[in-house]
């Protein structure tokens, strides 16, 4: 299969720690590269991850909290730096627009690049982003100001060819996209070959779903289905759901409960509160709910 992955760059929250970064990460989705939040370091974490600046093609932006946006305006800079060319997309809620604008008359007025602002509604689920092999959907979430997650969806990938019954029937090479496609086969003596006997099924199309600063939503899970991979905060354990509840943010138990729900394959927990040493013992609360559950960490990969 195409390769389907997750860099992490930043799973921590707003403190900054030694151990740290705040929300960054990247989307691989065969050879495209999307990068999700921006904050402090995300230019660092992507030079320690031996990812090319120069990929990406486009950012999606949460939400206008600094602990996932603040790098943005450097990384646009840095670009620029490096002799790009190529259009960038941002996504982002609306009221990113004229601050970013400004930040790069200010510093980025000189550069051989244009970057295309898209506002988000985080009210609304919808696609924002389509192209030939995947769409990105916008997913509203709870916050403390307007904030949005997204799932990364593959479209429908084609079937395999059984090279066997190619090879039995003498099908040229020409016609295996036709038979990719659904069509049948008609041999010289008039015989159809069901397409059904040419192929077996593809794969089905996986998901990443990026649930960023949320409280607990208790039908969220209605609203991934389908998906493979979640990543949902776990800023606190259940020691601090009183905090949690304030801040407008989930508890690792909390998250599992929305994977477990939502019946997707595994859950990437982050953006750790700083007052945690030791992350394991959200591992294990979530682990009680949902086993499939993992602690993301910086230069982490995931397969989705």
């Amino acid at each position: 299969m195409e390769p389907f992955r997750v860099h992490i760059l930043g799973c921590g929250s707003a403190l900054p720690t030694p151990r740290h970064y705040a929300s960054a990460q990247v989307v691989e989705v065969r050879g495209k590269l999307f990068l999700v939040d921006c904050a402090e370091g995300t230019q660092v974490q992507l030079r320690r991850s031996h990812i090319r600046f120069t990929k990406i093609s486009a950012v999606f932006i949460t939400h206008l909290h600094g602990d996932h946006c603040f790098g943005l305006i450097g990384m646009l800079s840095t670009f620029g730096l490096l002799g790009r060319t190529a259009r960038l997309a941002v996504y982002a809620p609306g009221e990113l627009e004229d601050m970013l604008k400004q930040q790069m008359r200010m510093f980025c007025h000189d550069f051989d690049y244009e970057v295309d602002f898209h506002a988000v509604d985080t009210r609304q689920q919808q696609v924002i982003y389509d192209d030939r092999s995947l769409t990105v959907e916008t997913v509203p979430l709870e916050h403390r100001m307007p904030c949005c997650g997204y799932v990364f969806r593959e479209k429908n990938l084609l079937p395999h060819i059984r090279r066997d019954m190619i090879d039995f029937y003498e099908i040229p090479i020409s016609q295996v996209n036709n038979i990719k496609a659904g069509a049948d086969w008609v041999t010289p003596d008039g015989e159809i070959i069901a397409n059904s006997r040419l192929v077996t099924p593809a794969e089905p199309p996986r998901a990443y779903a990026y649930c960023s600063d949320t409280r607990y939503i208790p039908t969220l899970h209605e609203r991934l289905k389908g998906v493979t991979t979640l990543y949902h905060e776990s800023t606190y354990g259940e020691d601090n759901l009183l905090l949690a509840q304030k801040y407008h943010h989930s508890t690792a138990r909390q998250a599992a409960q929305v994977a477990r729900d939502a019946g997707v394959r595994q859950l990437l927990l982050g953006h750790y509160s700083s007052r945690y040493e030791d992350e394991q013992v959200l591992l294990r609360e979530a682990q009680e709910v949902f086993p499939n559950s993992f602690l993301t960490d910086e230069q982490a990969i995931f397969d989705v």
